[in-house]
């Protein structure tokens, strides 16, 4: 059977509205990553999400009042789609890697979205010298690592590509690709899930 892109999964998946499963699924680490990210950013930042699905971080960004600007970015059409209906935010349909921001950032957030690429070790190079400010902070968090075998089964189940690699291995591409202060961890661990993989760091100022 042909790989299909993560898009169009993505897609199908909004159109059946388990867009609104997969928000409440990330829900507890999304709000651990935020609290790790929000200390580390000036007043007022700037904010974008990367894979933002239906906006659903965008909104939650939106309702603080330091947060003087969001943009959610996403390959999915109907996803996009989505996030324009249900907010007043500032969304882009973008094939990822490809597209290029218009303006870079003091905070890029990113929910399960990096292991979908060929290459995320590249995009995280690009992260860091085209999306953020000097200054500008990183959080991004991943379901699909070497270290949760419960994930390892779903490119085939999906039939979509997705880049496999150690905790070591994100920590490692964050330091490639040029962030400082970067830590690793995992967030909301059940008895069941052995937690989301989180990786954060800061851009330097010259």
């Amino acid at each position: 059977m042909a790989i299909r892109s993560a898009t169009d999964v993505f897609s199908e998946w909004a159109t059946k509205n388990k867009d609104e499963g997969m928000e409440r699924g990330h829900a507890a680490s999304v709000k651990a990553m935020l609290e790790l990210a929000l200390p580390n950013l000036p007043t007022p930042y700037t904010a974008v999400d990367l894979g933002c699905g239906n906006g659903w971080v965008c909104r939650l960004l939106e309702q603080r009042e330091e947060c003087s600007h969001v943009v959610g970015v996403d390959g999915s059409e109907v996803m996009i789609e989505k996030a324009q209906t249900l907010g007043q935010g500032e969304f882009h349909l973008a094939r990822l890697p490809e597209w290029r921001p218009e303006a870079t950032f003091d905070f890029l957030h990113s929910m399960e979205f990096l292991y979908y690429l060929e290459d995320p070790a590249a995009m995280m190079k690009m992260i860091h010298a085209e999306w953020l400010n000097e200054g500008g902070f990183m959080v991004a968090g991943v379901d699909h690592y070497l270290e949760n075998e419960d994930s390892h089964g779903w490119p085939e189940a999906l039939d979509v590509h997705m880049t496999l690699l150690s905790e070591a291995q994100w920590k490692q591409a964050m330091i490639d690709a040029g962030f400082s202060d970067v830590g690793i961890q995992r967030v909301a661990a059940t008895e069941d899930f052995v937690g989301t993989l989180v990786m954060f760091g800061k851009k330097d100022s010259n």
